[in-house]
């Protein structure tokens, strides 16, 4: 049974709307990009949807209580609540440095939590 599946493009200002068909999970047709890109775009959301992540963990004897973090990588969609659910349990010692690891290895993904800012400590 064939199916369509529609997701805005996000990886330019145009944010085309796709429109995948399917059937039995082979991609039959992308329409709506205006480029090779967007296509590409709607089959992997289709395939396998990954996200960065971006939050936040507590800091002790830092100047803020909290530290912006990201992933050095996409994990799959359906893992990033769980994610932010683990990270929300991390605590860090200030001083931090940019881009110092956190977390390594996220749920198994191969991606690392680093730092995405400086952190300093209280004087």
């Amino acid at each position: 049974m064939r199916k369509k599946h529609t997701f805005t493009c996000v990886n330019c200002p145009l944010s085309c709307s796709l429109e995948l068909v399917e059937e039995d999970g082979e991609v039959l047709e992308v329409s709506g990009n205006e480029c090779e890109v967007g296509r590409r775009y709607a089959e992997e959301e289709f395939r396998d949807p990954r996200r960065m992540v971006t939050t936040t963990v507590r800091v002790r004897n830092g100047i803020l209580p909290l530290l912006p973090v990201v992933s050095t990588r996409p994990i799959p969609k359906s893992l990033v609540r769980e994610a932010v659910k683990a990270l929300s349990n991390v605590e860090v010692e200030a001083p931090v440095q940019d881009g110092q690891v956190i977390y390594r290895d996220i749920l198994g993904t191969g991606a690392d939590m680093v730092a995405s800012r400086r952190l300093d400590q209280l004087a």
